[in-house]
């Protein structure tokens, strides 16, 4: 059994691993820091499984009529601890009153991005906001699948092909799972991100605690970032900081999110959610800096959901004009120099390689330049 023939194929979701009936399967990260799918040849039973649950080789949304609105917490606190306009939590809020669970991404203890079950809202505080690294979803395919069995409440948020691939690990339709979708510009490295964290702590002489990509101090829509090392905070701009800029240059994105399918506005989650960018132009009354989401109602399911949730939010309806963006319309580009970013970050020390990308603008001229 193959599961990918080149990376581009596989986005790392991890639902093969979760669902294959003979364990047989486990991921293992590449030298670029992504994971990938293993297939143990002496345990498969090449019962094909794994093919069917992958969200690569099985895409494509209904068409169906969308609803498009842009919102904002009425609560401001909740405004101001989320990235964008507080959509996921006051979601994430209303499943949890009905005793449900929610998953989405938060920092464990190494500062890795893992998937975990939400039961209560004092939880719910480590999944919020935006976490610009992939993360790991052992284990939560099945877990989401045991309280589903139990006939509780699931919401389930996390990028479009995660989304996808939950869809397919559960074979049928469940009437109290809510899956949202996030507009994603694509996966990080997640290796990179280790060596990032490594780097940082070593610089400040302490344990990191906690990284904000999305820090709203500025009221500036959340382009500073901050993180906590020790009892000491360090922020600036997001865009000034290194691994920030490696992404946002579009060197470290998953080989497999420059041929995403799901950049579009038609996606099979109940919802999609994600920064309003433009909204000064749209509604330049809300333009306050302090974040605006722009939400698509996909299905029937999620009505009824908006239906119960939108009293706690400030929201208008618009068009899908309106809310489109660059990745609601086609994926992220790669970067022209990704082989010989990719090839330095191998070979030199991480600190080394760091100071050549963000202090030396005629290297990274050259990596833009240059070739695939």
């Amino acid at each position: 059994m193959e599961l990918y023939a080149k990376k581009e194929e596989c986005c790392g979701c991890g639902a093969c691993a979760d669902l294959c009936p003979a364990e047989a399967i486990s991921m293992v990260r590449d030298t670029e820091g992504f994971f990938y799918p293993r297939i143990d040849s002496q345990a498969c039973m090449d019962c094909g499984q794994c093919e069917k649950v992958c969200p690569v080789k099985n895409h494509g949304a209904e068409c169906r009529e969308r609803l498009y609105f842009g919102v904002q917490a009425r609560d401001q606190y909740v405004r101001e601890a989320s990235s964008s306009g507080g959509m996921f939590p006051v979601l994430a809020a209303d499943i949890l009153r009905r005793n449900g669970v929610v998953y989405g991404a938060a920092w464990n203890e190494r500062m890795e991005v893992v998937h975990r079950e939400v039961r209560d809202m004092e939880e719910l505080e480590t999944v919020k906001k935006t976490k610009y690294v992939q993360s790991d979803l052992s284990g939560i395919y099945r877990r989401i699948r045991e309280a589903l069995k139990k006939d509780r409440w699931v919401l389930f948020c996390g990028t479009p092909c995660q989304a996808q691939a939950l869809r397919l690990f559960l074979r049928k339709s469940y009437e109290k799972l809510i899956t949202v979708d996030l507009v994603c510009y694509g996966a990080p490295s997640p290796g990179i991100w280790s060596d990032y964290v490594k780097y940082l702590e070593r610089k400040h002489h302490g344990t990191m605690t906690d990284f904000s990509f999305r820090d709203k101090r500025n009221r500036d829509n959340g382009h500073a970032r901050s993180y906590r090392i020790g009892d000491q905070e360090y922020a600036g701009s997001l865009y000034g900081d290194g691994y920030c800029q490696m992404y946002f240059t579009d060197f470290t994105v998953r080989p497999s999110c420059h041929q995403c399918e799901y950049c579009t506005t038609d996606r099979d989650s109940d919802f999609t959610i994600g920064d309003f960018w433009g909204i000064e132009n749209v509604r330049p009354d809300l333009d306050d800096g302090m974040g605006t989401s722009m939400v698509i109602v996909h299905t029937e399911r999620g009505r009824r959901i908006w239906e119960t949730v939108k009293e706690a939010l400030s929201w208008f309806p618009c068009g899908r004009t309106d809310v489109l963006q660059p990745r609601l319309t086609h994926p992220t580009r790669m970067s022209k120099g990704r082989r010989v970013f990719m090839t330095l970050y191998k070979v030199l020390p991480f600190s080394l390689f760091l100071t050549l990308f963000t202090k030396m603008t005629p290297v990274i001229s050259l990596l833009r330049r240059g070739g695939k």
